[in-house]
């Protein structure tokens, strides 16, 4: 299917739907494209740094295995 031709059919299926679906689906719209007004992005020099300072933490043996960490979410 064609952009266009996605467009004409959300263009045609919009109006047919209620105040609260056109709600809905503006907000998986939204969800989709990562626009969320009350989150504010990390820079990628902050994003750098919390992964290396994972991997320290790993390599210092800080961790739990996935099972532990299944183990623990299934007690909340």
């Amino acid at each position: 299917m064609t952009s266009t031709t996605i467009k004409k059919q959300v263009d045609n299926y919009l109006p047919l739907l209620s105040t609260k679906q056109q709600t809905l689906v503006l907000e998986m719209i939204k969800s989709f494209l990562n626009v969320d007004n009350d989150t504010k992005r990390i820079s990628r020099k902050q994003y750098n740094k919390e992964i290396n300072d994972a991997v320290t933490r790993i390599e210092k043996g800080n961790s739990i295995s996935h099972k532990d960490a299944i183990k623990e979410l299934s007690k909340w």
